[in-house]
């Protein structure tokens, strides 16, 4: 590769005509590669994607939208909250989007209300964005619309129809099991849960993770108490539990409720990890700074963006080919002191 190619009079960024000169391949060539079509050699696509690099040039994207008939864009509908987890995704999605050469446009919905669904979709489709992922973790029934562009479900299970409807998951399941079965491990004979709101498709899968780890090690499944997310709701678990001591360990399907309940259980003079131990769910950053640190599950969001966005972008681009093969969530158990074996008879 040779420096100091000339660009055109007055142009101040790299032109597709730059790139071909120092490549020393045909403008076709380098429009054939930088949109990813066939029938280019291995060298020729290294020279251009080399010149490329070396100018700094980057593809005008409106240019290619009017002769492809794409926005490049990507529509989500998200839930209206910050909670950690779904603003974690969120920003998860923005970043995979971003680096597939797409822009962003989110709409929020307040509830899983399917009339709100179906306003954010139209709201999105009226923008002719190319496809579209729903983030929302509640749908309350089907949604009243047809969708014509393909649509990614993450982890939740399709709610209306579209040109072509993908799903992918954080390991939910997986992630509720491995902290079900860290506390087994530790000698616990059974285990508590204090699961989110019943209507999320979270709380369903974190539930029956929970309850797969129990029967495998024929342990006892003791009731649900449900909370809604918040550390308000894991207090008031916690000071329901404190008052029976049998309770040796909790698996909380959230960070914040697993906060909360420790709070709950220590107000009643129950000690964390000593008397009862208990595992959260999210990996937010912040409860390694708590007393006791909390032990926790992470997430795998930026994975599962990842994975759901080359999946979306894939059938953008190529809806004629089968998908690339999916790979399994991580599963990471962050062990901290809010876990130890349960207090000696």
């Amino acid at each position: 590769m040779t420096a100091g190619v000339e660009r055109g009079v007055g142009s101040s960024a790299p032109r597709s005509e730059d790139v071909a000169r120092l490549a020393g391949v045909s403008r076709k060539t380098v429009s054939r590669v930088l949109n990813d079509e066939p029938y280019v050699s291995k060298e020729s696509r290294r020279r251009v994607l080399a010149a490329a690099e070396e100018l700094g040039y980057r593809l005008n994207h409106a240019a290619r939208a009017l002769a492809s008939g794409r926005t490049r864009s990507i529509g989500v509908v998200a839930l209206a909250t910050a909670g950690y987890g779904t603003a974690s995704l969120l920003v998860g999605l923005e970043q995979a989007v971003r680096d597939a050469g797409y822009a962003l446009r989110v709409v929020n919905t307040p509830d899983g209300d399917p009339r709100s669904i179906a306003g954010a979709l139209q709201s999105l489709l009226e923008q002719g964005v190319d496809g579209i992922v729903v983030s929302v973790p509640i749908v309350e029934g089907e949604v009243p619309l047809g969708v014509d562009v393909p649509v990614l479900f993450v982890g939740a299970p399709p709610a209306f129809t579209a040109t072509r409807t993908l799903t992918v998951g954080v390991g939910a399941h997986q992630l509720a099991r491995a902290a079900t079965e860290h506390l087994l491990d530790l000698g616990h004979r059974t285990v508590h849960h204090l699961a989110g709101p019943r209507r999320w498709y979270a709380t369903k899968d974190r539930i029956e993770g929970w309850q797969a780890a129990l029967a495998d090690r024929g342990a006892h499944e003791p009731p649900v108490l449900n909370g809604d997310w918040s550390a308000a709701s894991g207090y008031a678990a916690g000071l329901a539990l404190a008052q029976d001591h049998s309770v040796t360990a909790v698996f909380a399907a959230g960070d914040e409720m697993a906060i909360g309940l420790i709070h709950g259980l220590r107000e009643n003079g129950r000690r964390v990890p000593r008397d009862v131990s208990v595992v959260g769910f999210d990996g937010n950053p912040v409860f390694a700074y708590v007393t006791p640190p909390l032990t926790t599950v992470r997430q795998p969001f930026e994975a599962a963006s990842r994975q759901g966005i080359q999946l979306l972008v894939h059938t953008i681009e190529k809806p004629d080919t089968d998908l690339p093969p999916a790979n399994d969530p991580p599963i990471e158990v962050i062990v901290r002191g809010s876990t130890a074996p349960p207090p000696t008879p």
